[in-house]
């Protein structure tokens, strides 16, 4: 799915680390842990997303780049850098709202 500029959704993100580090992401790309990536069930491979922690304002820009996450009532699953940027690595969860700034190619190099 290509969402557009501005689509939003509001819900729980979490982060994953090891064991996946080092490991192919669903697009193909290895997963590195320390870059500002996240996964999402159903957005473009390259969509930028802007990730507003609710519950202390924090924010990050991430690229999706992977699927899921694949815990009922999720709706992100952050790179640690990401989760350590809006300060969720110690509760690992946290309500958030997610929005697209920068839509996905259609060129290719953005798989669905």
């Amino acid at each position: 799915m290509y969402p557009r500029t501005g689509t939003s959704q509001t819900g729980i993100a979490s982060w994953y680390g090891h064991p996946y580090h080092g490991r192919k992401t669903a697009s193909g790309e290895v997963y590195d842990m320390e870059k500002r990536t996240a996964a999402h069930r159903e957005w473009a491979f390259g969509s930028m997303v802007r990730v507003l922690n609710l519950s202390n304002g924090k924010s990050v820009e991430v690229r999706i780049n992977d699927r899921g996450p694949f815990v009922r009532g999720r709706i992100i699953d952050l790179s640690r850098a990401a989760a350590r940027d809006v300060g969720l690595l110690t509760s690992g969860i946290s309500k958030v709202r997610i929005t697209v700034t920068r839509e996905a190619s259609r060129t290719g190099d953005a798989k669905r």
